[in-house]
């Protein structure tokens, strides 16, 4: 590699901290079994379509002081759907370990994410190719992709691509999507006694893929650390020129987590949960009317200024607004081919065309909305002609009504303050950090700790490191079965076998912690600024994890502690 900064040279140079019980070599591991596992939900339905891979035991590793013999194999590794600070690291530790058990195994890198295996593109690591790469961010090292393995064309694809490399086991390292199609690809492993196995790696910034084994997702912490340190800056701002409003929006469409953790790491003035708005069934003009209620009590005591938190996902789960986006992704398709509406020589005669084909209640709502918004739900689509929400400037279409209806506060003499605001979306800034010495470390072992489940001869498991609020020492290594976390969903008007989500849990003590403070955030100030990712120092600082993992991690201890 060559221009390299000054920070990446040193960060080459960082060992990542493993568990003792890895530290102490592959080859002087022992497992140990727990209980046999069910699904999560739908538990026959799981049964019946994984009858190979489905009630395994969650495995740990201890250390040992005899040595076992690993045989010579070769590996693949996938990078799968968007990125995560943290995944070279998965690859180097995988490397690391499989390296350490025989000098003669060989590591596959598929290029481009899942197609990278279907289509035989591949390169071969070794010490050079892999030590460019260490704690560094970005999934660059072979690049990834949201290609899903899931038809019997691609596993046939998938075979003949492990067959020609002499392939044994196959590491995906990707979010619920991208394992559950690991856990597919597994099965039929089996079923067809292709003898490769299939192991999984936790990654997603969004932090929805965890549960009592998988603490959290890698990326999680950096990317929530990165954007803590960008609204920790904008706070300072606002409370030096005390005349702007800030709205960002934040990665996590399908959960807040990242919302969550952003906001207790800042204490911004108002932060928005999307599955507490879910819950209270809150219209577009209930959450619009709370957030000005806000505005409004600090401009009477002379606050112009704040801070809003807003979740990517937050049009979602809204009720009204998630039955509007069905609707209109319904009749899309019809639109598309509709001569009126292609002969419609304005935007605005194409608003008019879609409010006579939606629902009534659904009409009402579109017709609600400014312009703008209006015209980005017809504009972008997916591949299945279905709104690209992430591309929905949700925080612009709060600004707006927030603005109509301060207007009217106006008028009828109930705001005599100002408001200016300005928007920000923070998203692609975190996905590619430089990880936080956590997630060096984690990520690092978690990549170590899936060949150690792949020369114990496992498949169809997820790799888990817990304990992740002790030092590193003290992780807990071992495996969790891929079916252990599925349930069924509805996918393209399909049930399909899907790793549940983590939502944000309501009654939990991350989000009890903002809602116990959210009155007093809100009118005074109480920002903090995290400041940026430290990486070299004392260990309070440089390894300290999210508070969400904190907080988890200490109503568990209570718990078990009542119990």
């Amino acid at each position: 590699m060559t221009n390299l900064s000054p920070l990446q040279i040193e960060r080459l140079k960082y060992q990542p901290k493993l568990p003792s019980s890895l530290e102490n070599g592959i080859n002087h591991l022992v497992l140990q079994e727990g209980s046999a596992t069910e699904a999560v939900a739908d538990k026959e339905e799981i049964k019946n379509l994984f009858k190979n891979t489905y009630g395994k035991p969650t495995v740990t590793f201890q250390t040992s002081a005899d040595s076992i013999h690993s045989e010579a194999r070769n590996v693949g590794v996938i990078l799968s759907g968007g990125q995560a600070p943290g995944g070279h690291n998965v690859i180097a530790g995988l490397y690391d370990a499989l390296k350490q058990a025989n000098p003669n195994n060989q590591l596959y890198g598929f290029l481009g994410g899942p197609s990278g295996i279907i289509d035989g593109k591949y390169v071969e690591f070794n010490d050079q190719f892999i030590n460019d790469y260490r704690n560094t961010g970005g999934f660059d090292i072979i690049g990834s992709g949201r290609t899903k393995l899931e038809t019997e064309e691609q596993f046939r694809d998938a075979l003949a691509t492990c067959q020609k490399l002499n392939i044994s086991a196959v590491v995906i390292i990707g979010g619920d999507d991208s394992n559950t199609n690991a856990a597919l690809l597994a099965e039929w492993f089996v079923a067809n006694n292709a003898n490769i196995q299939v192991i999984g790696c936790p990654k997603t910034i969004d932090g929805d893929l965890k549960n009592e084994q998988i603490e959290i997702s890698f990326g999680f912490d950096t990317a929530t650390k990165t954007y803590a340190e960008l609204i920790g800056n904008i706070e300072r701002d606002a409370n030096s020129a005390k005349k702007y409003w800030h709205f960002v929006k934040i990665m996590g469409r399908s959960a807040s987590h990242v919302a969550l953790e952003a906001a207790l790491q800042t204490q911004p003035n108002i932060t928005m949960i999307s599955e507490e708005v879910e819950q209270k069934k809150m219209s577009l003009e209930q959450v619009v009317n709370y957030m000005t209620d806000i505005i409004v009590k600090r401009a009477n005591v002379g606050k112009n200024f704040g801070i809003a938190v807003i979740p990517e996902g937050l049009i979602e789960f809204i009720p009204e607004m998630k039955s509007m986006i069905a609707n209109l992704n319904d009749i899309m398709a019809s639109l598309e081919t509709d001569p009126s509406f292609l002969g419609a020589t304005t935007i605005r005669e194409k608003f008019d065309i879609v409010e006579n084909r939606l629902d009534a209640e659904n009409a009402k709502v579109y017709a609600s909305l400014p312009a703008l918004i209006k015209g980005q739900l017809l504009a972008d689509r997916d591949p299945h002609g279905n709104v690209q929400v992430s591309k929905i400037e949700t925080e612009k279409l709060l600004i707006e009504m927030i603005t109509e209806r301060l207007n009217q506060l106006k008028t009828q003499g109930e705001f005599i303050g100002k408001f200016s605001a300005q928007s920000h979306f923070f998203g692609y800034e975190g996905r590619c950090a430089f990880p936080s010495n956590f997630d060096a470390d984690y990520c690092y072992s978690l990549g170590f700790n899936a060949f150690a489940l792949i020369n114990f001869g496992l498949t169809g498991y997820l790799s888990s490191v817990r304990n992740l609020t002790e030092p590193a020492s003290d992780w807990v290594a071992g495996g969790v079965p891929l079916t252990m976390m599925m349930n069924m969903e509805k996918r393209h008007g399909e049930m399909k076998p899907v790793i549940k989500k983590a939502l944000v849990e309501l009654d939990g003590p991350v989000f009890k912690k903002l809602e116990s403070n959210r009155e007093d955030w809100a009118i005074n100030d109480r920002y903090l600024f995290p400041g940026a990712i430290q990486y070299f120092g004392p260990s309070s600082v440089c390894d300290i994890t999210t508070v969400t993992l904190q907080l988890e991690s200490e109503a568990k201890q209570l718990t078990g502690a009542v119990r």
